[in-house]
């Protein structure tokens, strides 16, 4: 039986990298409202762990986002499908990531993709040539980890 799983990735400020990566990916930012007023009601969560953006409360030093097709439980808003959840860690990114993401072009042509991206706040770092197979881009999120426009 294959295993759930989700994807972690450090930040310093979960939430503006998950707004990035839910608009680079067109997933959906996950909604834990209705969770954190419930565990605040009952006292099991202090008013400081949580934080609110753009109108909704969310776990203070966490965000996550999940592809909008698959399932995600209406109470917590965690989604039960492919999920990327967003950490904040007090140091900074000093080396090159050793696991990234590879963001595919679809209609449009990679390009587009690339401008539109860029226009979320990645930057260009470098084109890479593979000859007949084409070629891709290598590019930085907002906080500087690096994955491939394809």
């Amino acid at each position: 039986m294959a295993l759930t799983w989700k994807l972690v990735i450090d930040s310093t400020n979960a939430s503006a990298l998950a707004d990035f990566w839910a608009a680079a990916l067109e997933y959906e930012v996950e909604d834990p409202t209705a969770l954190i007023e419930q565990l605040l009601a009952a006292g099991h969560l202090k008013e400081e762990a949580v934080v609110e953006h753009h109108g909704r409360k969310t776990f203070r030093g966490y965000a996550a986002i999940r592809h909008p097709d698959d399932p995600y439980d209406e109470t917590s808003g965690v989604g039960r499908g492919r999920r990327l959840l967003f950490q904040e860690v007090p140091e900074a990114k000093t080396t090159k990531n050793r696991l990234h993401i590879d963001v595919h072009s679809g209609p449009g042509g990679l390009e587009a993709l690339v401008t539109r991206l860029e226009g979320l706040g990645a930057i260009r770092v470098r084109e890479v040539d593979q000859g007949p197979a084409g070629h891709w881009w290598l590019m930085q999120d907002p906080e500087g980890n690096e994955f491939c426009a394809a």
